[in-house]
């Protein structure tokens, strides 16, 4: 295969062959989550009005897993916003109307996205008992929707084409559920980079919906806790930090 490697992470290479890509899991990467991510994938291409690169292949390559997509040609939103920071406040509100139009849709054989985090949050070993306990009854009480959520919303994972035209990532960690839990997860991946950022985007969401910023906030705590269950170390001190903050006052 004459291809390009284009991504390399803890858990995969990707790789450009002409018009295709392929992501190659680590040989060590189970076959459930790989199969798991092309269905999740396939059944938010059957939602429609969102823009998602199509599976083309699940296959195994030279004894690995590995999903084949359509190559979208383009930069990701964060590469634009580092190239050009005085477009910042333009890229932002464009990418919280992408998600709003995400949001707006409904995908109802996902899993849904109380029932993942619960599961999260039971997984987290540096949560003592208690707040274990606390995360997942707030959790419980909090509204149940069933919108489309992304789960890692972040421009990375957003691909801008030449025309202007959007297309979105990485759907592994799709649920259907309450938006504003997706939301609150947008933010803290946007705090463990910059704080800025993080601010301009809740800002913008709430002044976009009308939803009161107390009601996003309530979601950080009970999010944290299931993002802990990821073991990144780089992330472990600040999330740790959110999910011991249990109300706002």
């Amino acid at each position: 295969m004459a291809a390009e490697l284009i991504v390399t992470t803890a858990t995969k290479k990707v790789f450009r062959d002409g018009d295709k890509a392929l992501k190659v899991f680590n040989a060590d990467f189970p076959k459930a989550e790989v199969l798991n991510e092309a269905l999740i994938t396939a059944r938010v291409e059957e939602v429609g009005g969102v823009n998602v690169p199509k599976v083309l292949e699940v296959s195994v390559f030279e004894g690995k897993w590995a999903i084949t997509f359509d190559f979208i040609e383009g930069k990701t939103l964060q590469q634009l916003m580092d190239e050009n920071p005085e477009k910042l406040p333009e890229y932002m509100e464009k990418m919280v109307d992408l998600h709003l139009s995400i949001m707006s849709k409904q995908c109802p054989l996902l899993n849904k996205l109380k029932d993942k985090m619960s599961r999260q949050i039971m997984d987290t070993e540096v949560l003592d008992d208690v707040t274990v306990y606390d995360m997942r009854t707030q959790l419980d009480s909090m509204p149940k929707h069933t919108k489309l959520c992304h789960g890692d919303f972040n421009p990375t994972n957003i691909i801008v084409k030449d025309d202007g035209t959007m297309f979105v990532l990485d759907w592994v960690h799709a649920t259907q559920g309450n938006a504003s839990a997706d939301v609150a997860r947008t933010y803290l991946l946007f705090c463990l980079q910059d704080q800025n950022k993080a601010d301009m985007y809740m800002d913008l969401f709430c002044k976009k919906t009308g939803t009161a910023k107390k009601y996003v906030q309530k979601w950080l705590p009970i999010v944290a806790a299931a993002q802990l269950s990821k073991k990144r170390p780089q992330e472990a001190q600040l999330l740790q930090q959110w999910a011991n903050v249990c109300d706002y006052q």
